[in-house]
């Protein structure tokens, strides 16, 4: 029976500081200096090239927000807080991303923030063109060319509905997320323009892209199914690993999320059999599969299967 840390989710045991998880992180931003400066070399070609590490940062967030590379969460949030990014302050990440981490509500428009379903009553009341929208944001080519645009308006919309509904503490800490995210605006920005010499729309076309990228990745990362375990993808082998931090074996991740990113490989391979029957051959070898596979064919229908406005009366 393969073990679960998921009744805390982004539970970690408590650990020596990772080095290999600190060096990446100084690497990561090591190469997004070298990235920008490249673009007084090569001009905007250097824009693609800046979208790596821009997306190997969103993936360090990521293994922060389960506890890497330290047991301090303040060191973990300070090692990675720059917003080179520039869209999702991080605590508001954090604490979305630790909503996901509820299986059981996995995928429901409603309570998984991360969910790309609408339920039938949205759905309905959406234009023609909207849903269209929709539908080809549901093919891997979709996802990358206007998903990052899709969940730019999304997110936005959502902090907006999340400040006008909070009150208290809740609010007090959305806008201290947002406070010290335009904080940390202030020196990437001036880093950009007095740094790197870059106009505002290469940069921004850079972050784009980054989104784009890690579409890839979330794209096939889950699925509606009755049973929770078979909701999360195993991508088996990739060469984007590395640049998702081995987020390919997701499943992996949602069981055992204190595993840090290079522990997920050998806790495949070492059960491999039994991480491909927990979520039912959910599984493929690689993104050339699911490119083949879903390229411009919708991956499932944007309506979830079983959640309705009913099952959430208070919504």
């Amino acid at each position: 029976m393969l073990a679960s840390e998921n009744s805390e989710p982004g539970l970690v045991l408590r650990r020596p500081v990772e080095l290999r998880t600190l060096a990446l992180v100084i690497g990561c931003h090591a190469a997004w200096i070298a990235a920008g400066l490249l673009y007084a070399v090569i001009g905007w070609p250097a824009v693609f090239v800046l979208a790596l590490p821009i997306a190997l940062h969103s993936s360090l967030q990521h293994e922060a927000i389960h506890g890497h590379p330290s047991a301090s969460p303040a060191l973990n949030e300070a090692l990675v807080f720059l917003p080179i990014g520039l869209l999702v302050p991080f605590r508001r990440y954090r604490d979305l991303h630790l909503q996901h981490h509820v299986d059981e509500r996995l995928t429901d428009p409603y309570d998984d923030p991360e969910s790309f379903y609408e339920s039938r009553e949205s759905y309905d009341r959406l234009s023609w063109p909207m849903r269209r929208v929709l539908g080809w944001n549901n093919t891997l080519v979709g996802r990358m060319l206007i998903g990052p645009a899709i969940t730019v308006v999304r997110f936005l919309r959502s902090e907006w509905r999340a400040a006008r509904r909070s009150s208290g503490q809740e609010r007090r800490a959305l806008y201290k997320a947002w406070g010290l995210h335009a904080a940390g605006l202030l020196p990437v920005a001036g880093i950009v323009h007095y740094g790197f010499g870059m106009p505002v729309p290469l940069y921004l076309a850079s972050a784009y892209l980054a989104l784009s990228l890690l579409a890839l990745r979330s794209f096939a990362e889950h699925q509606w199914a009755e049973e929770p375990g078979h909701r999360t993808v195993i991508v088996d082998s990739s060469v984007m690993g590395m640049l998702f931090l081995n987020n390919n074996l997701h499943l992996v991740h949602h069981v055992r999320p204190g595993l840090a990113w290079y522990e997920l490989p050998a806790a495949y391979r070492n059960r491999k059999d039994e991480w491909d029957a927990l979520n039912n051959g959910y599984t493929f070898g690689g993104y050339r599969a699911i490119t083949r596979k879903f390229g411009f064919r919708q991956k499932e229908s944007v309506v979830h299967p079983s959640v309705t406005e009913a099952t959430h009366p208070a919504r």
